[in-house]
């Protein structure tokens, strides 16, 4: 048996062979951003279905469904379209659109007008459900555990941070605010933000200030976890949400959107929490709460 002859560098017409040169892609460290795609994949944490993050003209973000969908389908209020990476709440005069996944999310009420997505909206309710039986999904509408007797957990699920002389509102506890750094493996890292050995920040009550022409607030002071006794860089790498690992690698890319709302008094009334919170606290301790407690 003969071996095959080494592949040649040539092709058969006897023109010569040029591979093309491959490039390798890097994220500029001075960059603005690091995202390695514009659209950030997620899953909704009210029906488990798959959404996109978009960032608007306002730095906002918002939640659009994966795919595009004819614009006669889709009322005009309901029409988005992305430009350059950015979202936008209109049509762009093409005959598809992108949609908002609140309009569809089967955990929220379906909206009158807009009644020929029903049958899209039906299917993401099915999925929800596959997700539910299998045990894949577990949906943030459900009731907390009951606490312990004698106790009560107080404990908030989107604390208000304050960092770089800005409040925002985090998407879960100080304490699971997860790196957005994709790792070798092409996933996402799963470090913390606080992790161990990090700096920590105070939690502190603070005047609730409503901003200009706002309604009175029924609450006047509100707990914060205040960052602006670290340093510089080290809000910015809050700011960023990394880990201490990756904040120290300025060219790995971000897998994701960092997770800081701007805090609005007005918008986010039903999130503010007038005490300090402590992991457990039995009843009657109220009173005896510190000002300030590290965490």
């Amino acid at each position: 048996m003969c071996s095959s002859p080494p592949p040649s560098a040539r092709l058969w017409d006897g023109s010569r062979a040029s591979a093309p040169v491959r490039r390798s892609l890097r994220v500029d460290p001075e960059g603005v951003s690091r995202l390695l795609r514009c659209g950030q994949t997620a899953s909704c944490r009210e029906c488990g279905n798959p959404i996109e993050w978009y960032v608007r003209s306002d730095e906002r973000r918002v939640r659009l469904h994966p795919h595009e969908l004819p614009a006669d389908q889709v009322p005009e209020s309901c029409r988005w379209h992305v430009s350059s990476g950015i979202a936008h709440p209109s049509g762009d005069g093409s005959t598809w659109c992108r949609l908002p996944h609140a309009v569809l999310c089967p955990a929220r009420p379906a909206p009158p007008e807009a009644p020929r997505l029903s049958g899209l909206r039906r299917s993401l309710a099915l999925r929800t459900r596959r997700l539910l039986d299998a045990g894949l999904f577990a949906s943030s509408a459900a009731p907390p555990p009951a606490p312990q007797s004698g106790e009560e957990a107080c404990r908030p699920s989107r604390p208000i941070v304050q960092l770089l002389y800005v409040r925002y509102l985090a998407s879960c506890p100080v304490e699971e605010i997860q790196c957005v750094t994709q790792t070798r493996r092409r996933v996402r890292c799963t470090a913390k933000v606080l992790g161990p050995g990090a700096l920590r920040g105070v939690w502190t009550l603070v005047p609730v200030t409503a901003q200009g022409g706002q309604l009175a607030l029924p609450s006047d002071v509100m707990a914060i976890y205040s960052l602006s006794a670290l340093s510089y860089q080290e809000q910015l790498r809050w700011r960023s949400q990394r880990c201490p690992q990756h904040d120290a690698t300025p060219t790995a890319g971000d897998l994701a959107v960092a997770d800081w709302e701007p805090f609005d008094p007005l918008r986010h009334h039903e999130l503010i929490h007038t005490r300090l919170p402590t992991h457990r606290r039995r009843p009657g301790s109220g009173s005896h709460t510190r000002r300030r407690t590290h965490s």
